[in-house]
C-alpha cells in the first residue's frame, strides 16, 4: 500500500515537472515572440489613440473597449486557426506572409511621413459634425481601427509562428493565444491609460499643490505626447516593416542588403568604448527604416491602384465589424 502511494506520488511529480517544463517553454517562446513584435507593438498602441481623438470624454472607452472586442476576435476566430492550418499544411506561406506584413507596414510608414511633410489638416473632429453624424463617424473610425488592428495583428501572429515553427501543434496554439491576447490586452490598456491621462490631470489640477501643479502639467504635456507617440509609431512601422523585408529576401537568398545594415551598424558600435550595442541597434533600426521608407513609396502606387480597390470587395475591410 505504501509503495503503490509512493509511486503514485512519485507519477504525480513526474507529470508536475513535464507540466512545469512545457509552461517554461510556453513563457520562453512567448516571450521571445512578443520581443520580435515589440516594434509593431509599439506602433498598434501609438497610432490606436488617434481613433478616439475628438470624441466625447464619456466615448473614449467604450469605442477603445469595441476596438479591442474586435481585436480579440480577428486573433481568436480567424487569425489563430489560420495561423495553425498555414503552419500545418503551408509552412513555406509563413515568410512571404511576413514580407507582405512588413511592406504594409512600410506603405503605412510612408503615408504618415508624406502627410508630415506635406502638412496635412487634421481631420475634423465629432463635435464639429452635427449631432446625427456622430454616431456614424464613430462607427467609421472603430472600423477603420479594427482594420489596421487585423493587418499588425496579423503581422504579430506570422512572427509567433516564425519563432515556435518547429514546435508541437498544441504548443503552437498556446504561444498564439497568449501573445495574442497577452498583447491585446497589454496594447488596449496602455490605450485607455493613455486617452484618460487628460482627464486624471484634470481632476489633479483641481485639488491642493503639489498635485493641482501636476495635473496642469499632465493636461499641458498631453499633446506633446501624442504627437511623440504617433512619430514613434510612424518610426516602428519604417524600422520593422524595412527589417522583416530584408531579412525575408536574406532567408531567399539576397542577403546582401541586410549583411550590408547589419555590418555598417557593427562598425559604428565599434566606435565607441561604451554603448556599443546601442549605436550598433541605433544605425541598424535607422538604415532599416531608410530603406522601409523607400520600399513604402514603391508600394504607394501599387497600393492605390491595385491593393485598395481589392480590399474593398472583401466583407472584413468594407464595412464595420
Amino acid at each position: 500500500m505504501a509503495s503503490g502511494l509512493l509511486a503514485l506520488i512519485d507519477d504525480v511529480a513526474a507529470i508536475a515537472k513535464i507540466a512545469s517544463a512545457s509552461l517554461d517553454d510556453v513563457v520562453k517562446m512567448s516571450a521571445k515572440a512578443a520581443g520580435k513584435a515589440a516594434g509593431i507593438v509599439i506602433d498598434d498602441a501609438a497610432v490606436t489613440p488617434r481613433y478616439v481623438v475628438g470624441f466625447a470624454a464619456d466615448r473614449e472607452l467604450p469605442i477603445i473597449g469595441r476596438i479591442a472586442w474586435g481585436s480579440t476576435l480577428n486573433k481568436v476566430l480567424i487569425l489563430l486557426p489560420g495561423a495553425l492550418l498555414l503552419s500545418t499544411v503551408a509552412s513555406w506561406s509563413i515568410m512571404p506572409l511576413l514580407i507582405l506584413g512588413g511592406a504594409y507596414l512600410c506603405y503605412e510608414g510612408f503615408g504618415k511621413v508624406r502627410e508630415l511633410i506635406m502638412a496635412a489638416s487634421p481631420q475634423t473632429p465629432a463635435e464639429a459634425l452635427k449631432a446625427g453624424d456622430a454616431k456614424s463617424l464613430e462607427q467609421e473610425k472603430i472600423a477603420s481601427a479594427i482594420r489596421t488592428d487585423f493587418i499588425l495583428s496579423a503581422e504579430i501572429m506570422a512572427i509567433t509562428l516564425s519563432t515556435v515553427g518547429e514546435a508541437s501543434l498544441a504548443m503552437r496554439a498556446t504561444v498564439l493565444a497568449v501573445v495574442g491576447l497577452g498583447i491585446t490586452i497589454a496594447v488596449y490598456g496602455t490605450v485607455a491609460l493613455i486617452v484618460k491621462a487628460d482627464d486624471f490631470g484634470v481632476a489633479l489640477a483641481r485639488g491642493n499643490p503639489p498635485w493641482s501643479v501636476i495635473g496642469r502639467g499632465l493636461v499641458h504635456a498631453m499633446p506633446s505626447i501624442l504627437s511623440a507617440l504617433s512619430l514613434i509609431g510612424t518610426l516602428a512601422m519604417l524600422w520593422v516593416g524595412g527589417g522583416i523585408i530584408l531579412h525575408g529576401l536574406a532567408e531567399y537568398g539576397l542577403g546582401g542588403p541586410e549583411y550590408a545594415i547589419k555590418k555598417v551598424g557593427a562598425r559604428a558600435g565599434s566606435l565607441l568604448p561604451w554603448g556599443s550595442g546601442l549605436v550598433d541597434w541605433v544605425v541598424r533600426a535607422t538604415l532599416a527604416g531608410i530603406a522601409g521608407l523607400a520600399i513604402g513609396a514603391a508600394v504607394a502606387p501599387l497600393s492605390k491602384h491595385v491593393i485598395r480597390p481589392l480590399m474593398r470587395r472583401l466583407p472584413l475591410f468594407s464595412r464595420a465589424g
